[in-house]
């Protein structure tokens, strides 16, 4: 076990080695003192060493269920940082990932820590790999200019750039990360690699920003394929890189939404075009999970988020469901009802074989902002070939195929109350539109729950399914006022949950990615112009004000009661 100080582990003669070394290295590395180094270790025992081990080995408690992996720290191979390709980060470094984490994996941000905290456990940290005794493993940052203004020009000599270095091999044409050698790309440890999704640029460990994207490029990432390019493109070339990678992107952060609007059209939904029909309909984008309640868990899907659009016309409702896949899963076959073993859950994450050994266990994000530019060769007919020595299925996850479905209550909520998410439960079932990618009808399931799925028969559901270039696209289509099954008004709120299943995960049942429940909203096809009802409110104000007018007067003439008018007599009696 690597416990206690290090001067202690080191032994007094290195220490004094280092002391004669020099004041810049020194200052590069800063040790700590043993009682620093202690208050780090009892700091890491608490909080990290259930994923990264005691040891610093990566292999806590916790480890199998984690992915990406958890850092191995005694390898002293750390991907995100300012310094030259090959070294050791800074503190500053590992402060960073230590107060911001690292999005869309298992490593979560420390804000609470004061900085005497943070420090500490950066000392208890360098105890576990002797590089940080190696003085030619330590180097300055690198210099990040600030970003200079994007042009259409700069776009265009980025993406001669991508396609000069060979992106596209591994993050594929459009950035999705479906490149031809995406399935064979693994890190130093032997972990599957998923390149990262350039398109989704709020999932890059190392930051979104054009800053954070010109550093990855320049520092590479230690213990992965993902290289260098420090040294083989100028400044200016890696800044036009950088532009093409941001124009890729739909934004920093993901914007996540808890509504669609169900626009009205004149037209027939007509699903041969899906980008024409919805092309009035804004997107709303709904994160996914995995489920980690009940049996068949799935900690880390491979599917983070789904963007929705949905129209509808006098007589039906479209729903289209889209999302990035790396790679299509269309044999095999797929089912909500589906069991998985016990078993499994308490194996690593692990796609296409089963163990501790898999050599290609799931890596559900980019285990780094860039995960490989360049890629092993591989034969075209084999996508696996490069993996010499290893006998690798002839596709991996076929057993499983894709899928996608949408749930609605099977009744509309007349309260805030709605059935449980996954899968509804006894008192309140959910109607579940499901869909095999490796088939062309859909299916219809009636749910109470996990353990109470059965087929409904169903002839009004219609889909339309197609993947393109990294990218699935699915549409749903029904009746307003169906046979069975919740019906579609005007001005109304409906529930809605996804659940999305990547085959190459081996997810089935109950292991999938899912949502939590959002709104369709029905957008009225005429909304009424407030003019018509103020006037109306004005007239029946005046008609009142002057009834009450009418009123009052009437009863002040009734009490002062009948009179006739007397006509005065002139002085003097009457006529003569």
């Amino acid at each position: 076990m690597r416990r206690g100080a290090l001067g202690v582990r080191l032994g007094p003669a290195w220490l004094l080695a280092l002391a004669l070394a020099g004041t810049s290295v020194a200052a590069q590395s800063d040790l700590g003192t043993e009682q620093q180094r202690e208050d780090g270790r009892r700091l890491y025992d608490k909080y990290c060493a259930q994923c990264h081990g005691v040891t610093g080995d990566g292999k806590g408690s916790a480890w199998q269920r984690v992915n990406p992996a958890p850092r191995d720290f005694t390898a002293g191979k750390y991907k995100f940082r300012t310094t030259p390709t090959g070294m050791l980060p800074t503190d500053d470094d590992l402060g960073r990932v230590i107060r911001q984490g690292l999005p869309y994996t298992s490593m979560p941000a420390w804000p609470a820590l004061s900085d005497t905290e943070v420090q500490n456990i950066i000392y208890h940290l360098k105890t576990f790999s002797p590089d940080f005794q190696n003085p030619d493993k330590l180097a300055d940052p690198i210099e990040v200019p600030k970003a200079p203004a994007m042009s259409e020009e700069s776009v265009a000599r980025g993406r001669e750039a991508y396609v000069a270095q060979g992106c596209a091999a591994c993050h594929g044409d459009q950035g999705r990360g479906n490149g031809t050698s995406a399935k064979t790309l693994r890190d130093d440890w032997g972990h599957h690699l998923r390149p990262a999704d350039m398109t989704q640029r709020w999932q890059f460990r190392g930051g979104p920003t054009r800053e954070d994207i010109f550093r990855t490029f320049s520092t590479g990432v230690n213990g992965t394929p993902m290289p260098s390019f420090g040294e083989t493109l100028a400044v200016a070339d890696r800044w036009d890189l950088v532009n093409y990678i941001y124009s890729l992107g739909e934004g920093d952060t993901p914007g996540y939404d808890n509504l669609v609007e169900v626009v009205a059209v004149e037209d027939e939904l007509d699903l041969a075009d899906p980008a024409a029909l919805f092309a009035s309909a804004p997107e709303a984008r709904f994160p996914l999970l995995g489920q980690i309640t009940q049996p068949g868990r799935s900690f880390y899907p491979w599917v983070s988020s789904v963007v929705v659009q949905a129209v509808y016309n006098r007589r039906e409702i479209a729903v289209r469901v889209r999302w990035h896949d790396f790679s299509p899963e269309t044999s095999g076959s797929n089912s909500p009802t589906l069991v998985v073993p016990p078993e499994e859950e308490s194996q690593p994450q692990s796609a296409g074989g089963e163990g501790e050994e898999d050599p290609f266990g799931a890596d559900p994000f980019a285990a780094d902002p860039f995960a490989a530019t360049e890629a092993p060769a591989a034969a075209e007919d084999d996508p696996w070939a490069d993996l010499a020595g290893e006998e690798a299925p002839a596709e991996a996850g076929g057993e499983f195929s894709d899928a996608v479905a949408i749930q609605l209550p099977t009744t509309l909520p007349t309260g805030i109350r709605k059935p449980y998410f996954i899968f509804g439960d006894a008192q309140n079932p959910v109607d579940l539109y499901f869909v095999d990618l490796a088939s062309p009808l859909p299916q219809v399931f009636s749910a109470r729950g996990s353990g109470g799925i059965a087929p409904v028969e169903s002839t009004e559901l219609e889909i339309a399914q197609s993947y393109d270039d990294g990218a699935w696209n699915v549409v749903f289509k029904r009746r307003l006022k169906g046979a069975g099954g919740i019906d579609f008004e005007p001005g109304q709120f409906v529930p809605i949950a996804f659940s999305v299943w990547d085959g190459f995960n081996r997810e089935r049942g109950n292991k999938r990615a899912l949502s939590q429940w959002f709104y369709l909203y029905v957008r009225p096809t005429e909304v009424a112009s407030p003019v018509g009802p103020m006037v109306r409110a004005a007239a029946i104000a005046l008609l009142i004000e002057l009834l009450l007018v009418w009123f009052i007067r009437r009863r002040h003439a009734a009490a002062a009661g009948p009179h006739r008018a007397v006509r005065p007599v002139p002085a003097g009696g009457g006529a003569g």
